[in-house]
């Protein structure tokens, strides 16, 4: 699936953020969503857009570990511990 643009979308910098708060390397996040750290560090580096299937995976393993992404319509905006 490609990105849809009516969906919220997390961004490079929520992901980087995330991580940072966690202490999680873009290699732990790659170990624990599946996702390849070369693809993490892309989306990081805002060198892409990731597809929706890979975001919601990312954003999914890290609402598990405790952060709540922040939007504004359709934009990230923020991120924070639950």
């Amino acid at each position: 699936l490609m990105v849809n643009p009516r969906k919220p979308q997390i961004t490079g910098r929520q992901l980087r953020a995330a991580r940072a708060w966690l202490g999680w390397s873009q290699q732990d996040l790659s170990d624990r969503s599946k996702i390849s750290k070369r693809s993490i560090a892309r989306f990081e580096g805002l060198e892409t857009v990731a597809y929706d299937d890979t975001l919601d995976a990312l954003q999914r393993t890290l609402e598990e570990a405790g952060m709540l992404f922040i939007f504004d319509g359709p934009r990230g905006v923020g991120v924070r511990a639950k």
